[in-house]
């Protein structure tokens, strides 16, 4: 399906930014999932933000943690195209993770998902989780927001936004196939807090960490 949200976003022109933060906030306060995040995660040196789109997740990090260093990367072009905030810590990238992960393991202490994974192709996830985990530190942590299935009329509206503006396959979570997901990827255990952010109880927030299993923690200690 070709997007319209392009097309739609250029004719905004010089006010595009201030348009689409206005749009944003129909379906999810930013603010508000970092304030929540920085509850969850007081401080962070590396941060790794995948899928950062056109930088509007980016602009909270930075100013939420001003003294971090901040990698965000997407596979679309021009990312971080409507930053706007402190760039002098922010390096852009059109990259996949598994391409950090393979020349950065271990690197950061907090990787930030905001409204990825329904956009990822459900054979693809694995891989994307795997290498999240591979380029966290032994004590890193994961945020993952993400948007969950309802019978709602903003589920509906929410969907026919994300297929027709990005063009997207998307495919949602429930609370339990996200769980499983995740503690697929990172171990039982692995969620240390959930919670969801305004305006919408669609949008679920986790805060994982990874859980070695014990044959894994005898072999580290070897």
């Amino acid at each position: 399906m070709t997007p319209i949200g392009p097309l739609i976003r250029r004719a905004f022109g010089p006010y595009e930014h201030g348009v689409a933060e206005l749009y944003r906030r129909i379906f999810i306060d930013l603010d508000d999932f970092a304030e929540l995040m920085r509850a969850w995660v007081p401080q962070a040196h590396r941060i790794l933000e995948v899928g950062c789109g056109e930088g509007a997740m980016t602009e909270r990090l930075a100013g939420t943690y001003p003294t971090a260093s901040i990698t965000a990367i997407d596979i679309a072009p021009k990312a971080g195209r409507l930053f706007r905030g402190n760039a002098s810590a922010v390096t852009f990238r059109k990259e996949t993770v598994e391409s950090v992960a393979a020349r950065e393991p271990a690197s950061f202490d907090l990787v930030v998902l905001c409204d990825v994974m329904h956009h990822v192709p459900p054979e693809a996830r694995k891989s994307l989780l795997s290498a999240i985990k591979r380029s966290l530190t032994p004590e890193g942590s994961l945020v993952i927001k993400d948007w969950m299935i309802s019978a709602w009329p903003i589920h509906w509206l929410c969907e026919m936004s994300d297929r027709y503006l990005t063009g997207d396959d998307v495919s949602y979570f429930t609370a339990t196939s996200i769980n499983a997901m995740l503690t697929g990827t990172f171990g039982d255990g692995c969620i240390q807090q959930a919670d969801t952010v305004r305006p919408w109880r669609n949008n679920a927030v986790f805060f994982v960490q990874h859980l070695k299993r014990p044959c894994e923690a005898e072999e580290g200690n070897r």
